[in-house]
């Protein structure tokens, strides 16, 4: 295997993310405070380093192949982690490595969890920084999606072939140009959701923070009450429809912009996602009306809010959701699963895959009914061949055995099987809040163990990169000529 592609990439990366320190580093010293050196001191190593891999010299891109493909995305992110930590570490937050690591693996995964507290207090710097992981995440996320994942075949993520970057029905002919038109967009609809939080009511610095970590999905704010500090119901409004646009394919943003196709409506992922959205927000809606006693008009705004952020993975608050009763409690949890849309800026299982399970057990219904009969599993009118569900189930049964064993893992070191339980979840598929009084939505994960930490990271950086793309780089078959 040839490993000059994966760090010369990974440097190049490196050194765009010490050049980004650069923005809060500026900010901090212009308002005269010490963490200016920190990331000034943060810059010069992710520049030295990355630089040093630079040097390695990015060899044979013709020859690029899927297992260096699996070594370049687990590589590039790692290093992206312990990069975006450097300046949280050095800061004067007094964070050790763990602490530092976690909030940046959050950050640049979109997760959201987070160990700080004291946010309205913290320096713009950290809070800027804050936001520009969650922002480079969400676009390395959308490009990694939508152009790479297929091309591994990633838990039957080569169906998104046919909508990227397939030789048979191309939308556009180079991943570089598709890439540039994704960032395009992103880049819009960042300035769009600033300029309408802005127009709301937030000043100039929280507004642009907060598009920053609406697009990506990711859900860092810029105070400890989370979204819940602005009870303007137009500005929860205007979060939940620009989290619901980052929950969205984003292939289709460049479809309608680029060659004036609208074809939202027609795609099977996006309205089962918008059906879901309905459906959990009108259930949540009457029972806060019933059992809360909540004006219809609030509780509806309350619940929509919450439930895209859910849905979305973004994991922003309003209120303690918690609180409100069991069965929403249990309905929350469960939609921590699913995430959004396959191609978008959200984690968690994507609504393709639960299609295609869905779809893959209603032939095999039907084939034990009918034994002689022919059935014939369809996605966006493409027939899934039994290959094809086979890698989705196997995803699935992966991704569940992994929430098994960090679940059996946080309890190893201490944590209570609710917190547990809702941290193995909240984690792998990169929502934020948890369930329970600790790390809830009204809590954060600072009281949690160093090792809780540390796994829970690896749970982030794993279901963040699709579990298989990590676990296989550490088989013996990988490494073999």
């Amino acid at each position: 295997m040839r490993f000059r592609l994966a760090f010369f990439t990974s440097g190049l990366l490196l050194v765009m993310l010490g050049m980004a320190m650069l923005i809060p580093a500026l900010l901090d010293y212009a308002q005269d405070h010490v963490n200016a050196n920190a990331f000034f001191m943060s810059s010069f190593i992710a520049l030295f380093i990355g630089g040093a891999l630079c040097l390695t010299n990015r060899g044979d891109m013709e020859k690029f192949n899927v297992r260096e493909g699996f070594l370049l995305t687990s590589l590039s992110w790692l290093l992206l982690c312990i990069g975006g930590a450097l300046p949280l570490y050095l800061s004067n937050l007094n964070l050790n490595f763990a602490n530092a690591f976690f909030e940046s693996v959050s950050g640049i995964t979109t997760t959201g969890s987070t160990v700080l507290v004291g946010l309205d207090k913290m320096s713009h710097g950290i809070l800027l920084w804050r936001s520009m992981l969650q922002w480079i995440g969400g676009i390395g996320i959308i490009a990694f999606g939508i152009v790479l994942l297929p091309f591994l075949k990633i838990g039957g993520m080569q169906l998104f072939l046919t909508e990227s970057s397939d030789q048979s029905d191309k939308i556009i002919p180079k991943s570089r140009e598709l890439v540039g038109r994704l960032v395009y967009i992103y880049v819009g609809l960042s300035i769009a959701c600033a300029i309408t939080y802005f127009m709301l009511g937030m000043n100039p610095f929280e507004a642009i923070n907060h598009a920053m970590t609406t697009l990506s999905t990711g859900g860092y704010s810029t105070h400890d009450a989370s979204f819940g500090f602005y009870p303007s119901a137009s500005m929860q409004l205007a979060a939940t429809l620009f989290m619901f646009l980052g929950g969205l394919p984003f292939v289709l943003f460049v479809k309608y912009i680029f060659l004036g196709q609208f074809s939202f409506h027609k795609d099977e992922q996006v309205k089962a996602f918008v059906v879901l959205v309905i459906v959990a927000s009108l259930c949540i809606t009457i029972a806060l009306v019933m059992n809360q006693s909540e004006h219809t008009l609030s509780a509806l705004v309350l619940s929509l809010f919450n439930v895209v952020s859910i849905l979305t993975t973004t994991g922003y608050a309003t209120a303690d959701y918690t609180q409100w009763s069991p069965f929403i409690t249990g309905l929350f949890f469960f939609m921590t699963y699913l995430g959004g849309c396959a191609g978008s800026t959200a984690g968690g299982l994507k609504i393709m895959r639960v299609l295609v399970v869905m779809k893959g057990a209603q032939q095999q219904l039907y084939k034990l009914i009918f034994a002689r009969g022919v059935f014939i599993a369809k996605y966006q009118d493409k027939v899934l061949d039994s290959p094809f569900i086979t890698t989705v189930m196997a995803f699935l049964s992966l991704y569940v055995v992994l929430n098994v064993f960090l679940t059996l893992a946080l309890t190893w070191v201490g944590l209570d099987i609710e917190s547990a339980i809702s941290g193995a979840a909240t984690a792998i598929a990169n929502v934020g809040p948890g369930i329970g009084n600790t790390i809830g939505p009204a809590g954060n994960f600072s009281s949690l163990p160093d090792s809780a930490k540390w796994l829970l990271s690896a749970g982030m950086f794993l279901g963040r990169l699709e579990i298989l793309t990590v676990l296989i780089i550490f088989t013996p078959y990988f490494w073999r000529d």
